[in-house]
């Protein structure tokens, strides 16, 4: 029974109840807004589980199949959300079966809170059953973890949480529970942080260096900008636009900004990166001017450091301050949040078009298209190409579909060839490169948008990472489109044996079982196809369907991705063949 009473302090009174710690968790959950979580139940963690179940018309629990699954499809929802995603698991395998989603989510700065439940506070370091130190095995791959051993401690550490969870560059945090701390009680009361001592995650841009970036823009003759995430997660879309458009500057996109920019727009001028486009990447060492801006110069977008622009000044738009001079030394540094420093500087910025230098991203890509993507998405040989996969999902989708990438061939693929109208829209693990990704990460994304289409596309190999998920999407009746591109090798390994091993193909065929056979048994609508004259009719079916819907397209064994900036190789160095 519950019992209200006033807590005093100093300056206010505050209403408290008396509850155990596992129903605290649940109402500091609530407090926060959150409607979901993934997660897995166990020992450590059920005294929460027994609350939640008290909570099913507030707070909507989905079973994966496994906790990985459940960390990727958190990561899903929040990059699509833009909201926190929550996971939870019990002690032990089930807080080490995590890690792998933390450290995807902490280097694709993904907000995420990890609830774990954990033994008895008397019995930590005993080696007790399912005991494990999560904290020292989480802390590299956190924003911030903490571990609660008294049932007192839980509404301060859980409002910290999600206040570094989700600010400043977010990340994923973790908070351990002893069993112990949620069966006591607490006089419970909830407050939101607003602040943590010495933590200051929106630093404001300083003037002098935003005219000082203005003044180099203006007198620029090649300028060109490089856009990251930081684009979306400081939701500064609109003003990334107006500032290509203000001052005629062709931009590219890391693999995590796709989609911040309309593909379409004639700015837009296509991705870098080891597998990018032609122009992007042998331009970023021809131009006067690198402005980068919420990207973090990724050694697969620079290639060699000691040949990346050498020729150019940069200016460096980023909100960690770490990241500033950490690869590419930067001539101006603006620390802030992109949308709020891109504000500040539209006004100082000339109004300018650099038509000639646009005319040399445009010879460059009409060199690629003839070399690589008409072959790729309008292909004349027998077998069917990866890239006419994705042509057709754009066609059927009319570009306004959610894609899940997992990581391969087939990612390189999708990011080369999807297009996107908006924001949101490209969902991968971009700088741990997790394969099984994208089957629960696309589960997470669809309930973070339930009024988009979401696809997922995975090779085989990968999706056989986590193709357990499956039960998640049948037992949760989630409509996700799911896309697997077999080519009977872990494709991208074996492209790599191919061009630098002599075709030594160690290890990396597949010998796969029947996939629609095992989506048809989780009640899914599946299908095959192996012959072009087939596939635009069933994409076009599988993007009316109302339901969820797996498709196996049988693609070419030794289709490789080009361009390809071989590894150690400078961006000029870019392969076409």
């Amino acid at each position: 029974m519950e019992t209200v009473k006033e807590k005093k302090t100093p300056m206010q009174k505050k209403a408290t109840i008396k509850i155990s710690g596992a129903e605290a968790i649940i109402h500091c959950l609530l407090a926060e807004g959150v409607d979901l979580i993934y997660g897995y139940p166990g020992g450590a963690i059920m005294p929460v589980y027994d609350e939640l179940y008290k909570f099913q018309d507030k707070l909507t629990h989905i079973l994966t199949r496994h906790e990985q699954g459940a960390t990727h499809a958190a990561q899903g929802y929040a990059r699509v959300s833009g909201k926190v995603g929550v996971a939870m698991a019990t002690s032990g395998p089930g807080a080490t079966n995590l890690v792998t989603g933390l450290a995807d989510a902490q280097i694709d700065s993904t907000p995420m809170v990890c609830i774990t439940g954990q033994v008895a506070r008397h019995l930590l370091g005993s080696d007790a059953f399912q005991e494990t130190d999560i904290i020292g095995i989480s802390t590299p791959v956190t924003k911030w973890n903490y571990q609660v051993t008294e049932a007192s401690e839980i509404p301060e550490i859980l409002a910290k949480a999600f206040y570094i969870a989700k600010s400043g560059r977010p990340g994923p945090v973790l908070i351990d529970i002893t069993k112990n701390a949620q069966f006591d009680e607490l006089d419970f009361s909830y407050e939101p942080c607003k602040a943590v001592r010495s933590y200051n995650p929106f630093p404001k841009p300083k003037m002098k260096d935003i005219e000082a970036a203005a003044k180099m823009i203006n007198e620029a003759k090649k300028p060109y900008i490089i856009f990251g995430q930081g684009i979306i997660l400081g939701e500064a879309e609109e003003q990334l636009k107006e500032l290509v458009e203000k001052a005629g500057i062709p931009a590219a996109w890391t693999i995590l900004g796709l989609s911040a920019m309309d593909t379409a727009h004639p700015l837009n001028v296509g991705m870098v990166g080891m597998h990018g486009n032609y122009g992007p990447n042998v331009l970023t060492n021809e131009c006067d001017l690198l402005i980068a801006i919420g990207m973090r110069f990724d050694d697969r977008v620079t290639g060699n450091l000691q040949t990346y622009a050498k020729q150019a000044k940069v200016i460096h738009f980023e909100i960690d301050p770490a990241e500033i001079n950490k690869n590419v030394r930067a001539d101006i540094g603006v620390l802030g949040n992109a949308k709020e420093s891109l504000e500040l500087l539209l006004p100082l910025i000339k109004k300018n078009s650099h038509e000639s230098w646009h005319q040399e991203f445009k010879n460059k890509y009409q060199i690629e298209f003839d070399t690589v993507i008409n072959k790729d998405i309008h292909p004349t040989k027998e077998g069917l190409t990866m890239g006419e996969v994705i042509e057709q999902i754009n066609i059927a989708s009319n570009h306004k579909a959610v894609i899940v990438t997992d990581v391969g061939q087939h990612q390189m693929i999708a990011c080369r060839y999807a297009k996107f109208k908006q924001s949101k829209s490209n969902i991968t693990s971009g700088g741990l490169g997790t394969m099984g990704f994208a089957l629960p990460a696309a589960i997470g994304a669809k309930m973070g948008a339930m009024d988009r289409e979401v696809v997922a596309i995975i090779g085989d190999g990968g999706y056989q990472m986590t193709i357990q998920e499956l039960g998640t999407i049948f037992q949760n009746k989630t409509p996700v489109k799911i896309v697997v591109l077999n080519n009977e090798h872990l494709g991208m390994v074996r492209q790599w044996q191919e061009l630098f091993f002599e075709k030594r193909y160690a290890s990396t065929v597949m010998t796969n079982p029947d996939f629609v056979k095992i989506a048809e048994g989780y009640d899914i609508q599946a299908k095959r196809v192996t012959e072009r004259k087939d596939l635009a009719a069933v994409v076009a079916e599988m993007m009316a369907s109302k339901d969820a819907f797996f498709l196996e397209v049988k693609v070419e064994q030794e289709d490789n991705v080009f361009p390809m900036i071989p590894t150690g190789a400078s961006v000029s160095d870019i392969r076409l063949k």
